[in-house]
């Protein structure tokens, strides 16, 4: 089904904390209406589908048996999200999988595949890089204005207390989670590759210094690109008392920007050796968000919509969405064997 006036119908499995971003953003974006939730926690399958007034589901077969619809957005454990995106594609459903799209390469290459195999469309959520003041910088990096680029730096100093883990026993896991930089900070990680291109290689040391959980909770990298360009990645959850920072720096030989704010949603410097247009647009980039989730999952099903409809490509289909995810495996790594690790990287489960 194809054409500009034509809707699809959604339904989500996964009904935790970034479900609610989710059934708001398609609550805002006419040709994609919500009709089904799916839940394992019957009280938040029920809550979840009353509150956005659709039908609600414990059992997520049966969910893609009994709703009529087109499309499955798929919010459940990162470790989850591979094996509930191929039983949609295998249901003849498109598939929008919440970040990350695996926890292995392995597993997401499976998910690609089994998109590619049923012929529907994988879109990975990559939220951010909707915010405005991205898009202006994104901009910046295609027009050339920074000429070469020298270093990038992704900071990310957030908070996440012991009862932020303890709510959810698969959060902090190797097996349905990671850590700070596959779960929270991965859309740095993203925006890292995505501004400066493909990686060569990465340094890196990570450390559970605090929490009870099996992954990182705060870790450091050094990523060289093949452009000969250098980024530096700092990430942690302890930072004291509430979340303080989630910002990006990029430095050219003729321009400099830094995006700051608790999720790069503020431009704190903006200077090029040469004027363009998008110089005047820099403050009324800026936005306050009630959350580090920011304002993009509204635009992003937009680009999702345009992309079922056949206007457009995907913002960030699978294969685009797997780079990021390729820094993390490759950040761990290169944490657990202390060595500088290559790009790219083999396939393992």
């Amino acid at each position: 089904m194809t054409g500009a006036s034509a809707t699809f119908r959604v339904a989500l499995v996964g009904c935790g904390r970034i479900s609610a971003n989710h059934v708001q953003a398609l609550a805002k974006v006419d040709g994609l209406d919500l009709v089904a939730v799916c839940d394992v926690d019957a009280g938040r399958a029920e809550a979840t589908g009353r509150a956005a007034g659709v039908r609600w589901f414990t059992d997520y077969p049966q969910m893609l048996a009994e709703a009529p619809c087109e499309v499955v957005v798929v919010a459940t454990p990162s470790g989850l999200h591979p094996e509930h995106g191929i039983l949609a594609a295998r249901a003849g459903k498109h598939v929008v999988v919440e970040k990350p799209m695996a926890i292995s390469l392995a597993a997401a290459d499976a998910l690609v595949a089994a998109c590619d195999a049923a012929a529907v469309q994988l879109f990975v959520v990559k939220q951010n890089r909707l915010n405005a003041t991205i898009q202006l910088l994104r901009r910046a990096v295609e027009k050339g204005r920074f000429g070469r680029l020298y270093l990038a730096n992704a900071t990310v100093r957030w908070t996440r207390p012991q009862e932020y883990y303890d709510q959810a026993p698969w959060r902090g896991t190797w097996a349905l989670d990671g850590g700070a930089f596959l779960n929270q900070a991965s859309h740095y990680v993203d925006l890292l590759q995505w501004m400066c291109g493909p990686v060569e290689s990465v340094v890196a040391k990570t450390a559970t210094l605090a929490r009870r959980i099996q992954a990182e909770d705060t870790g450091a990298a050094l990523v060289r690109f093949r452009s000969g360009a250098l980024g530096v990645m700092e990430v942690t959850m302890l930072t004291y008392p509430k979340n303080l920072e989630g910002s990006f720096t990029l430095m050219g030989e003729r321009g400099t920007v830094r995006i700051g704010g608790t999720a790069v949603n503020r431009i704190e410097h903006w200077e090029f050796a040469d004027y363009d247009d998008d110089d005047r647009l820099v403050e009324a980039a800026n936005t306050s968000p009630p959350s580090v989730y920011g304002f993009g999952h509204e635009p992003y099903y937009r680009n999702v919509l345009r992309s079922l409809r056949g206007e457009v490509a995907a913002g960030t289909d699978g294969r685009e969405g797997r780079k990021s995810l390729e820094l993390v495996c490759g950040i761990y790594e290169a944490a657990r064997s202390g060595r500088d690790v290559s790009f790219p990287l083999p396939i393992e489960g």
